[in-house]
């Protein structure tokens, strides 16, 4: 008897289990499948900042959640329509998030009396009323895979770790997800170990067969695929669309890519990719620490480099000395900074973004730096490009802010045409550029390396080596145009000056802002940046099919601002802001511009939820027509 198929426009599953159970592969895998079936989708990783936490107890538990749908998404989803849980802890931890009506999947295998105390469960909860409110299925995965592999003479401990591709193959059929990318890909990565690689598949193919064949799953789910425009798509984390970025950005510029890094969480990714691409005149140095990676990057492009270094927010406390003397000399410094939970060791592996303030002012002296932030993770890849252009152009190091949840979340990305890169000249000096009359009249010339070009502002940029060119560079104060040593009140006060006219200038080349103002009457306008912009889109649609008018713009440019912003901040009765963080955009948008923006604010190491977000426009929406 064939089984029933339901037509759904969207599903969010959350796998859940012991960080030894091999939860984010079971959950990536999923995601390629979706990714190859055409859905749009939205992932988020979730797993403990220790290398191997308390096998069965709630800090050791491991998640990955993936939203997919036959439409445009913008988050991996507040909460779940379908929970995989592999132990009581999984359970447990998850629950919370579960609404009245969802289904939930466990493996009885792992509810034992020891793992149930370790959970901290008085009472075996898959036994009693206590799921009553869910569509629970109960199911041994554990020892079904033991089974199904049995064949290939595996120790009962190995036969069981397959148990997460037998959900894969379960979720599979629930979902008619295809299935050839996920048996090549366990024959690839386990070609060398056979018995492994047929137990895998076999558990696979056996958790598919199961679902079609049992009772237990009368209702099987379609989603079609999503409408994209024409285009190869794959689909991408934050952090290789990053390393993609940068490795563009040394394409369009003709410069040779240094990466001087330490690795941290988590940030690492971009130097494990970027080590690949040797053949694109990338060069990947992992230094001893934070300092020397960052000295290393800087040198690097002293000497005619594109220097970049990459961190967290422990990380860049260590290398803003550095940073500053990035300012001092005007050289070209990407500073990649994947934020993370803090402050101190914080939460290694949990999202937020408190350190734009950090990136805006975290330096002694007036030493200004441009910050940009991609809003995706496959933005990520033009926020890279764009950084490398600001960097390059101005000769200034420039922050770039990610954050973890952009960093190891993924969704489709469509491959850009390299003819669409911009074109990032680096003009290097190749003759002097000053003029110097003798006592005898007569006229020479020498270079100076702290004149001024008259668009960017910014220095000429001499490689070492080039004849005639020779100059010093160094953290002290230089003098203006000839850029030798000087300690001049006037001089300091000038170059203090115009080191930030120069990175104000940056904003005469962005693009106006976009408004997203659908009825052209919002009253209240939504300002956010970085990893925000899913969370806040996902909110501003369900405010405004309630019936509400409410206004969106996002930035991706922090320091400077858009021209344009302060026109806009001021063209509506309120300003919410939400960020993860106390309120730090919204401390430099009303200082700059003297609105009185309202904070939503929430520091949990998670994203902001789309449904909560949008109670909290409503609610401010509703205040101010009462106000009016």
């Amino acid at each position: 008897m064939a089984k029933q198929v339901k037509q759904l426009d969207r599903v969010i599953i959350r796998f859940a289990g012991d960080s030894g159970d091999g939860m984010q592969l079971t959950g990536d895998r999923f995601t390629q499948e979706s990714a190859a079936f055409g859905n749009d989708l939205q992932t988020l990783p979730n797993f403990p900042a220790e290398i191997r936490a308390p096998q069965g107890t709630l800090p050791g538990v491991s998640s990955f959640q993936v939203h997919f749908a036959d439409h445009d998404i913008l988050t991996p989803g507040d909460s779940p329509d379908v929970l995989v849980a592999m132990n009581p802890a999984a359970l447990k931890a998850n629950l919370p998030d579960m609404k009245a009506g969802t289904t939930i999947i466990v493996d009885s295998h792992d509810f034992t009396g020891r793992n149930l105390t370790k959970a901290g469960y008085a009472e075996n909860p898959i036994e009693g009323d206590s799921l009553s409110d869910y569509t629970l299925n109960v199911l041994d995965l554990t020892g079904m895979t033991v089974e199904a592999v049995k064949e290939f003479g595996l120790s009962r401990k190995d036969a069981s770790r397959a148990k997460n591709m037998f959900a894969l193959g379960l979720l599979s059929w629930m979902y008619g997800r295809p299935t050839e990318t996920t048996v090549s890909f366990l024959e690839r990565r386990f070609a060398k170990v056979p018995a492994i690689r047929d137990a895998n598949v076999t558990a696979f193919k056996a958790g598919y067969f199961f679902g079609e064949t049992t009772e237990s799953f009368a209702v099987q789910y379609e989603v079609k695929p999503a409408p994209m425009s024409a285009g190869t798509y794959r689909n991408i984390t934050g952090n290789l669309a990053l390393a993609y970025g940068l490795v563009a950005g040394g394409v369009a510029s003709g410069l040779p890519v240094f990466l001087g890094t330490y690795p941290i969480t988590p940030a690492s990714d971009i130097l494990h990719e970027l080590s690949k691409h040797k053949r694109f005149g990338v060069t990947t140095f992992q230094a001893e620490d934070e300092i020397a990676g960052i000295g290393a990057a800087l040198g690097a492009s002293f000497a005619g480099s594109l220097g970049v270094t990459s961190t967290s927010g422990p990380g860049i406390a260590l290398k803003s000395e550095t940073i500053g003397l990035a300012v001092m000399t005007e050289l070209p410094l990407v500073i990649v900074d994947v934020q993370r939970g803090g402050p101190s060791t914080g939460l290694p592996t949990k999202t937020e973004q408190a350190d734009l303030l950090q990136a805006m002012f975290g330096r002694n002296g007036e030493s200004p730096v441009p910050i940009v932030a991609p809003q995706s993770p496959g933005d990520c890849f033009t926020a890279a490009v764009e950084a490398v252009r600001i960097a390059v152009t101005y000769r200034t190091p420039v922050m770039l802010l990610s954050d973890g949840m952009l960093a190891n979340g993924s969704e489709p990305w469509r491959i850009p045409e390299v003819d669409d890169l911009p074109v990032i000249d680096p003009a290097f000096a190749t003759a002097h550029n000053h003029e110097v009359t003798g006592k005898d009249g007569e006229t020479t010339t020498d270079f100076w390396p702290y004149l001024r070009d008259e668009e960017t502002l910014a220095r000429p940029w001499a490689v070492p080596g080039t004849a005639g060119l020779e100059h010093r560079i160094g953290g002290l104060e230089k003098g203006d145009g000839h850029g030798n040593i000087a300690y001049d009140p006037a001089n300091h006060d000038y170059m203090v000056r115009i080191r930030q006219a120069k990175v104000d200038r940056i904003a005469e080349s962005l693009p106006p802002l976009e408004v997203d103002d659908p009825s052209g009457r919002a009253k209240v306008l939504v300002l956010g940046w970085g990893s925000t912009y899913g969370p806040i889109g996902a909110a501003c649609r369900r405010v405004r099919k309630a019936g509400h008018d409410v206004a969106q713009v996002h930035l991706r440019h922090l320091n400077p601002f858009p021209k344009d912003l302060g026109e806009i901040v001021q063209g509506y009765d309120k300003v919410l802001i939400p960020e993860m963080n106390l309120g730090q955009l919204s401390l430099l948008v009303r200082a700059k511009y003297l609105v009185d923006a309202v904070g939503y604010n929430q520091v949990r190491g998670l994203p902001l939820k789309a449904a909560e977000l949008a109670d909290a426009i409503t609610d401010l929406v509703e205040t101010t027509k009462e106000t009016r």
